[in-house]
């Protein structure tokens, strides 16, 4: 299920150009000296996946945690469907219940923070920039996240959310390069493919969980990621 991440990341981009395309192009960076440039855009996406590796070790630690407690199976269906209901269901019936208030202090201070790195052109600046926008709050990184849940081990969450973050950079970067903005037509004609992916990750993992005994798809025994230890006699 790993390589869902990359294809996610890539189409969930055009997403992400709308929301965090305004910091790309507002970055520090050289204009002259391309390949200074280019050095400074990789230093602001090593900032971002990062962010994505720290909160995928959080979040697969999570699902080793319900893996050791028999939950494997219940959890790759139950994600599954959290997965098609969050790109599914209107932001309004979220907004309701104000989840982002007990953090809203903490997301204060990152856009603070992130304002104030805008002011000089160091590695250290473009670093820092790149970690703070991954820890921003995206629909698509959440999606992404129930994934890293449903690897079922630390190593492999850390590397479902770098795998979506390698899958953003293309279109990231070349927000930066050509300065500009997909219209308003184009990003909403592709914001309804994202939905259609995203479910079909979704559906995946449902399978996955449901042990069909289809190989790669939905195999009969889920232990895939976590080696269980022989029976003693």
């Amino acid at each position: 299920m790993l390589f869902t991440a990359f294809f996610f990341g890539l189409i969930s981009s055009f997403h992400c150009i709308g929301m965090c395309g305004p910091i790309a192009m507002m970055l520090p960076v050289e204009r002259n000296n391309q390949a200074k440039k280019a050095a400074q855009i990789l230093t602001y996406h090593l900032g971002r996946l990062s962010a994505y590796a720290s909160i995928g070790l959080v979040f697969g630690l999570v699902g080793r945690g319900l893996y050791l407690a028999g939950f494997q199976q219940k959890m790759s269906i139950f994600i599954g469907i959290a997965m098609i209901l969050v790109v599914l269901l209107p932001e309004r019936a979220f907004a309701k219940y104000n989840f982002s208030k007990p953090v809203f202090r903490f997301i204060s201070k990152i856009k603070s923070r992130l304002g104030s790195q805008f002011k000089n052109r160091s590695y250290k600046s473009l670093f820092i920039i790149g970690l703070l926008n991954g820890f921003l709050p995206c629909g698509m990184v959440y999606v992404a996240l129930f994934g890293a849940i449903a690897m079922q081990n630390e190593l492999f969450g850390v590397l479902y959310m770098i795998l979506f973050g390698l899958g953003t950079i293309p279109m990231m970067s070349s927000v930066v390069y050509l300065n500009v903005l997909l219209s308003v037509s184009v990003r909403n004609k592709i914001q309804k493919i994202i939905p259609i992916f995203a479910v079909i990750i979704g559906i995946l993992f449902i399978f996955r969980g449901l042990g069909l005994g289809i190989p790669y798809i939905s195999p009969s025994d889920l232990s895939l990621f976590v080696r269980s230890s022989p029976n003693c006699h």
